[in-house]
């Protein structure tokens, strides 16, 4: 299930590669080779995985609330509160026009529930079908262009990072400093997610894009002079981090003015979150054959020219719109609060949050569960994976054979049950049964592409960077407060015992979370009512 915009870090020594070489007894390093990504692009990741990357792989969005029984979200025009709004179409495609929902501070009516949609009105709405399909999306232009730079962007982070960690080791032979450039890749991104997310919208999203892309091929590029000391390149590792979350927000808030606000955006962010999950079974293996033929400092060269790639392509081939907002929500932290007032979006943010928490311990543990029944790597490995691959198969199926109504009505049945796959660990089970767990746990992640048209909605237009840039960095900081609460938990409690114990506890959580949503549609009815 989606966990971070967007995958999540392991803790040090829990991923595939590492267990492959301490197998092999490559040293050290081993250890703290955990999946993890960090980057610009690792905010879009929505699905499983570790690392700063992975986290933000997770983000996905929230719909719109209404006096009379929200309609889906991904639906134009879709309830009385949008109707008469002016229409915001995709960029450069002949696409129906999406329905702009109102940005009031009203929100639409409570997600998920049985009654039957209100009929859409205009003709940009879609029939009760499957929805437009992903090959819609591949359809509009600047979309294309954003993918693709998003491809060399991911490389780049994927392969940075663990050139990077093999550098710092081969300078320090110091297993804690190479794993704290894992590490590294949370605190810094909660800080620029909180005190820089007002960018977002003050400033033109197209230029933010470029630059961000551009800082970061320049931090890598000092990683490559041979004379950059130890602090330096973690100093460098910090900094790539802070400009992540702005570069993810305003990447997620972009996608919504080139594809518009209804089932195309969905199904963009969907496809972004697919590749992230995917660069969590591959990424690591490409970085692993590169640096069999080149040194750490050669590897990050190649991933500077990515960055640079991905800069030119974002310049060349998006539209330059002009900023959202005037800056007048405020900046800092008052700006942050001016978002979270709004008691549907605080409901929206927390089903982003929630989820990742609990569903990243089995991952963080993965390591040590394989120990605990004594399989091998390659067992190991198959549960690194079994998470990730249900990510990707439930995204797929929810996107292609679902339509907007059905993926808005299992948001909240398919979020509450994300991690009562993990009471199956609770007999210590062999490795075929808790892949399965996995498995499930990851397919029930369809339920971010409903979330996802659900916040597009509910967010006023002039505070979506924000919005989004906020969402992405509490999702990579839940993941890293998820994993090193496992990791804790484990000293005193065998693995098997944890991750059942998540299940549980994951849950009652997420029923709460739930209830809340209800609440804040309930009370944005009445509000709605009442003007």
């Amino acid at each position: 299930m989606p966990k971070h915009d967007d995958p999540t870090t392991e803790l040090p020594g829990t991923g595939p590669i590492a267990a492959e070489l301490r197998a092999t007894g490559s040293g050290p390093i081993a250890a703290e080779l955990g999946g993890t990504e960090t980057g610009p692009i690792a905010a879009d990741l929505g699905g499983t995985g570790t690392g700063a990357t992975a986290a933000e792989l997770r983000a996905t969005g929230t719909g719109p609330t209404s006096a009379a029984p929200a309609p889906p979200p991904g639906l134009a025009h879709a309830g009385p509160a949008q109707t008469g709004q002016a229409h915001a179409g995709p960029v450069h495609t002949g696409q129906a026009p999406a329905g702009r929902p109102s940005v009031g501070p009203a929100a639409p009516a409570a997600p998920a529930g049985p009654a039957a949609p209100a009929a859409p009105a205009g003709p940009a709405a879609p029939a009760a079908s499957a929805g437009p399909g992903y090959r819609a999306v591949f359809r509009v232009r600047e979309f294309r262009v954003v993918f693709v730079a998003h491809l060399f962007s991911l490389l780049g982070v994927v392969v940075s990072e663990l050139a990077l960690t093999v550098l710092v080791y081969d300078l320090t032979r110091s297993p804690l400093l190479s794993s704290l450039t894992f590490a590294l890749g949370f605190l810094p991104y909660l800080v620029g997610g909180t005190l820089l997310a007002g960018l977002t919208d003050r400033l033109p999203p197209r230029r933010i894009l470029v630059v961000c892309d551009l800082l970061c091929a320049g931090c890598v590029a000092l990683m490559v002079v041979p004379a950059t000391p130890v602090a330096l390149l973690l100093a460098l590792r910090c900094a790539i981090a802070v400009v992540s979350p702005v570069f993810n927000g305003t990447r997620m808030a972009t996608l919504a003015d080139i594809l518009g606000e209804g089932d195309l955006f969905v199904l963009g962010r969907s496809l972004l979150r697919i590749v992230s999950q995917s660069a969590l079974l591959t990424g690591f293996a490409v970085g692993g054959v590169l640096l069999t033929v080149v040194p750490p400092r050669g590897a990050l060269a190649v991933t500077a020219g990515t960055f640079l790639v991905s800069a030119l392509l974002l310049r060349l081939g998006t539209v330059r719109r002009p900023a959202r907002g005037s800056g007048a929500a405020g900046s800092g932290l008052s700006g942050t609060w001016a978002v979270l007032r709004n008691r549907r979006v605080r409901a929206l943010m927390l089903m982003f949050w929630v989820p990742p928490l609990f569903a990243v311990v089995p991952e963080a543990l993965a390591a040590p569960y394989a120990d605990e029944i004594g399989v091998s790597t390659a067992a190991l490995g198959l549960l690194m994976c079994a998470l990730p691959v249900g990510t990707i198969t439930g995204e797929l199926l929810a996107g292609s054979f679902l339509s907007a109504a059905v993926r808005s009505r299992i948001v909240l049945p398919l979020a509450v049950t994300g991690v009562l796959p993990y009471l199956l660990y609770a007999p210590e089970p062999g490795v075929p049964l808790a892949a399965a767990a996995l498995f499930l746990a990851g397919a029930t992640g369809a339920y971010t592409l409903g979330l996802d048209a659900w916040f597009v909605a509910a967010v006023p237009e002039e505070q979506r960077g924000r919005a989004m840039t906020l969402m992405t960095a509490g999702m990579m900081t839940v993941q890293g407060i998820g994993m090193a609460g496992a990791g804790v938990a484990a000293e005193f409690a065998p693995v098997h015992v944890v991750v059942a114990g998540t299940g549980v506890l994951g849950t009652v959580c997420l029923l709460a979370a739930a209830a809340e949503l209800r609440a804040a549609g309930a009370a944005g009815d009445r509000k709605a009512r009442r003007g």
